[in-house]
Formats: C-alpha cells, sequence, structure tokens
C-alpha cells in the first residue's frame, strides 16, 4: 500500500486542479450502512423502490413515511469520521477544489468542508410543494409522529417532502454544475463509491485522470490510473500524512 500512498501523493502534486466524489462507502465509519455491499447494504433488507421512491412518497405516504423515512432521519444526526475531516482539511489548505457527493448526510458539512453539490440532496431539511419554504428535518420528523402525515406545510398547508433526491426525481441542477466543472480539473479522486450508480458515475468516465479509493471493486475499476482497495479514513489519512511530510 506504501507505493500506491506514494502514487497517489504524486498524482495530486501533479495536478493543478482537483474533484472529489464521495459515495456511500465513505460514510460507513461513521456508522452510516451503504446500499449494496453483500450482507450489509440497506437494499439487501429493504427494496429501494418501495422504500425510497416518488411514487410511495404520493401514493402511500404512510408506508414511505413507516419505512424510508426512518431511513433518511436515520442518518441526521452522524458525525464526520476521520475521512470527512481529512477532506475539509485538504479543501482550506487548497489542496483540493470541491466535493461532488451521492451522500445525503450532511457529513461533509459537519466536518468543515464548504464547497459541495449533493447531487441526491440531503437530509437537513423538507419543502413546501406549494409555497417552497423549507421545514428543519427535526420539525418534519415531529409532525409524523403527531400522525400528521404527510407533513403538512405552517405556511400555506400544501404537502412537504424530504430535500433527497429519490427514486423517480430529478437530479438538481448541482449536477450539471458537476459534470461541467469535471472536464476542467486534471484528478478525480473517487472515495467510496462503487460508481454503478447513474448518471453521477458518468464523471468518472468523462475525468482526466481518474483515482478510485474504495474496499471494493468498482465498475471504472478498469478505467482507473490508480485505484486503492483500501478503507476511506486510513488511506486519506496516510496520503494528507506524507503530503505534508514533503
Amino acid at each position: 500500500m506504501d507505493a500506491q500512498i506514494q502514487k497517489a501523493v504524486e498524482y495530486i502534486r501533479e495536478s493543478k486542479g482537483i474533484m472529489v466524489l464521495t459515495g456511500a462507502g465513505i460514510s460507513t465509519e461513521s456508522g452510516i450502512p451503504d446500499f449494496r455491499s453483500p450482507g450489509t447494504g440497506l437494499w439487501e433488507q429493504i427494496d429501494p423502490m418501495e422504500a425510497l421512491s416518488t411514487k410511495v412518497l404520493f401514493n402511500h405516504p404512510e408506508k414511505f413515511y413507516r419505512q424510508g423515512f426512518k431511513i433518511l432521519t436515520a442518518m441526521k444526526d452522524a458525525v464526520p469520521n476521520i475521512a470527512h475531516i481529512i477532506l475539509a482539511k485538504m479543501e482550506e489548505e487548497g489542496i483540493i477544489d470541491l466535493i461532488v457527493t451521492q451522500n445525503i448526510d450532511n457529513l461533509h458539512q459537519k466536518a468543515g468542508s464548504k464547497k459541495v453539490y449533493e447531487v441526491h440532496g440531503h437530509v437537513r431539511s423538507g419543502s413546501c410543494l406549494n409555497c417552497k419554504e423549507e421545514m428543519p428535518i427535526d420539525r418534519m420528523a415531529q409532525k409524523v409522529e403527531d400522525k400528521e402525515i404527510p407533513p403538512r406545510c405552517n405556511n400555506c398547508g400544501g404537502i412537504v417532502r424530504p430535500n433527497v433526491v429519490m427514486f423517480g426525481d430529478s437530479l438538481p441542477p448541482c449536477f450539471d454544475m458537476a459534470m461541467d466543472a469535471v472536464g476542467k480539473h486534471d484528478l478525480l479522486i473517487v472515495i467510496g463509491s462503487s460508481l454503478e450508480v447513474g448518471p453521477v458515475n458518468y464523471l468518472a468516465y468523462l475525468c482526466k485522470k481518474l483515482m478510485i479509493i474504495n474496499l471494493g471493486s468498482t465498475a471504472y475499476d478498469y478505467r482507473g490510473d490508480l485505484i486503492i482497495h483500501q478503507k476511506a479514513g486510513e488511506t486519506l489519512m496516510k496520503i494528507y500524512e506524507t503530503l505534508k511530510k514533503e
């Protein structure tokens, strides 16, 4: 692994612009289960099309708030791990430019990262479908607990839904921003993503140089210039420490 760390440091030092893409694997060390790992992934326990789809949200809200909403609120109190903290430090020190994340857990922001494109939304709040007013996720959870399903907007009485991209939703504008940004950076570092979910995984196809840090194999290993099959926290710590020594 030492040789891979040295190569990673070389790539980082050679690059004038670095963009990072993170997936569920970076947050497993914060106690949040990922979705696809054999034996432990959430999708082995629950059908995603049943738990987190707009079809169920709008047509069967009781079912959504019994299953899907619990998945979302379960991660709202998680705390950043060393991988999130290192990335925040790297941004602060000008080593990386921005983070594109598939995660909805808010851990990059909690760690101190400033430029984060949340291409699958977030669990901080929900929005009224009528007037667009936002509601903190804790307030939504309280309404659900009080049997107000679906939660209603305090401003206009409209239906409030979580600000999470679900099956059936379009991606937010920041995804187009990410697609534009990837071609302007010398290096894309993918951390904790199997790169199986489209269209976000297309960033790994468009990038100039690709580094992948993921415990398991990914759909884009064939294209990677450097692949490190190790945990995110340990690997980023070694990369950062090596960068600071040289």
